[in-house]
């Protein structure tokens, strides 16, 4: 794993669900870049998305209903 991908990984465990703009806007990165990034988390089921918000956390985060 490389080291924006592990950067991504701290920042969800430090303050939870973000946004893509907010993860891009920590690594002063574009949004395209680090969706890149995202994507490919999520691929290797690291990361989990909730449409609905669209924000991004780690998968023991996931909210339910």
């Amino acid at each position: 794993m490389g080291k924006t991908e592990e950067q991504i990984l701290q920042l969800l465990s430090d303050f939870g669900p973000l946004s893509l703009d907010d993860i891009a806007n920590e690594l002063g990165k574009k949004p395209k870049t680090v969706f890149r990034w995202l994507r490919k988390l999520f691929e290797q089921e690291k990361i989990t998305n909730d449409p609905r918000t669209r924000l991004y956390m780690l998968p023991e985060e996931t909210e339910t209903e």
